[in-house]
């Protein structure tokens, strides 16, 4: 029925459902730390993350992932859960010692093993597997050799992704090299707030570029063995950075920003240079002569897609005093992640928060899609991971209501779909997570999952979110409102 005018005043226009393009991929995503458990299983060795859970003070409540959700002995459960969703597709990360225990030298056989069967299990199911080689989780034994600021890593990481690319190739016709690497280089090397919780500046730098060139090297030892038709990309968490003010100060703390969390890494992966004013803001720290020769031309390979990460905005201003860093929502610290970005104070974008502290701005996802279509109009967008955590609890009835990301998810698909009517390439969204989990710094104290897991006994139970996404996910379809659907 439609709505009378007041006075001469058009009644605003009824929300409608928006439909999303044929072929969108709809996806949910996890990552092997956070999930498997069995952490000294079938051959699996140390990572940086099982010895930095085992630091006193590193980790809330002193949580491991050792057990995790168990998803290595309940992976065909979880699997069925994504088939009950009806996603397309599902986003996992494959632990690098599970598969090459000591970081080098020949594949473990059973690690192989159990992500063959997670990745026919899949399929079976009509499931798209989308392998990533690294979500953090480096092998204890390559840390202890210098990590990811030496560049005997990045030739290490390009053997690994060979390894896996021979083993399962043939059926997994999705990868990504690396997850959001501004956190393994600065939350692990420059602010220690992450594995493997180092604090200095010129170890942050050399680990980004060595990332940057494990990336480069991955993807031709990908390239080298995958079908002409596999799909091989990176995700980027790229921070949507505004500054308080237009003033020039506030606008070049927002420069600054962006070039270490953002174009330190775009630039060589997709422009093929280093940006020149992010090595001149770290001048004073190094010379960047472990940029070799070479290198940067290794890392500019061809794409098929960038996955996008987003949760929250960034908002800067310039500070004459102590920088407020902060540390992207990961945990405290006083080593600052923002290398050669000192004098930038940090600000909460106004607005509701979720139970990270995270702003809540679904406009911050619009506008940085609609930037990455402006700077790289030729690279094809995925949106890798999207979610929010809240406090979620299990109602007397068994059930688990989270209204509130209900909202956060509807908001924010309607800003890819904003996107995307702008003329943005976007050719899907996963939703972060599937499972509560182990999340990092905060142990199991913040709850992502659409399906809520009890840790003493494992059981999962699909929160309302869940079926309320399984819904968008089967229809291609927005409704109209965050509210029910019936």
């Amino acid at each position: 029925m439609a709505t009378a005018s007041h006075q001469g005043v058009p009644a605003p226009a009824t929300p409608a459902a928006r439909d999303f393009p044929s072929g969108f991929l709809w996806g949910t995503a996890t990552a092997s730390y956070q999930i498997e458990g069995a952490a000294a299983l079938d051959g699996r060795t140390p990572s940086i993350w099982d010895t930095y859970c085992r630091t006193p003070g590193k980790v809330r409540n002193g949580d491991t992932g050792d057990t995790a959700t168990d998803h290595y002995h309940r992976w065909r459960e979880d699997v069925a859960l994504m088939a009950d969703l009806g996603v397309g597709a599902y986003r996992f990360s494959l632990a690098w010692p599970r598969i090459q225990p000591t970081g080098s030298g020949p594949a473990n056989r059973k690690g192989l093993d159990f992500y063959a069967r997670l990745t026919d299990e899949l399929l079976e199911k009509g499931i798209q597997p989308v392998a990533t080689l690294y979500h953090w989780d480096l092998p204890q034994e390559l840390e202890d050799a210098g990590g990811w600021p030496e560049r005997a890593t990045a030739e290490r990481f390009a053997e690994y992704a060979a390894l896996a690319a021979e083993a399962l190739g043939d059926r997994v016709k999705t990868w990504t090299t690396l997850n959001e690497p501004w956190c393994s280089a600065f939350l692990g090397y420059g602010s220690g707030v992450h594995a493997p919780g180092r604090t200095d500046d010129v170890s942050a730098l050399r680990a980004a570029h060595h990332l940057n060139l494990g990336h480069g090297l991955a993807v031709q030892a990908l390239r080298d063995r995958l079908p002409s038709t596999a799909a091989v990309s990176v995700t980027l968490n790229l921070h949507h950075v505004r500054p308080l003010t237009d003033s020039p100060e506030d606008v070049d703390a927002a420069r600054r920003i962006d070039g270490v969390a953002n174009r330190v890494f775009t630039g060589p992966m997709l422009r093929g240079a280093y940006p020149a004013d992010v090595l001149e803001d770290t001048a004073h720290l190094t010379d960047w002569s472990f940029v070799h020769d070479g290198d940067v031309a290794t890392i500019h390979q061809p794409l098929d897609f960038l996955g996008v990460n987003y949760y929250s905005p960034t908002l800067v201003s310039a500070t004459d005093g102590t920088a407020s860093h902060g540390s992207d929502g990961h945990g405290a610290s006083e080593h600052s992640p923002w290398t050669g970005a000192d004098k930038v104070a940090f600000h909460l974008t106004p607005g509701t928060t979720t139970a990270m502290g995270w702003a809540v701005d679904p406009s911050g996802l619009r506008d940085l899609l609609l930037r990455l279509k402006s700077d790289f109009p030729e690279i094809p967008l995925m949106i890798t991971e999207n979610g929010a955590a809240f406090d979620d609890y299990v109602n007397p009835e068994g059930e688990v209501n989270d209204p509130d990301r209900i909202a956060y998810l509807h908001g924010h698909l309607s800003a890819v779909h904003e996107a995307i009517e702008a003329g943005v390439d976007v050719r899907g969204y996963f939703l972060w997570s599937l499972l509560d989990n182990f999340e990092w710094g905060y142990g199991y104290s913040k709850r992502f999952g659409a399906v809520y897991v009890d840790y003493p006994t494992g059981k999962r139970i699909p929160k309302a979110s869940a079926h309320w996404y399984s819904r968008v996910a089967r229809t291609s379809t927005l409704p109209a409102t965050a509210g029910p659907q019936h």
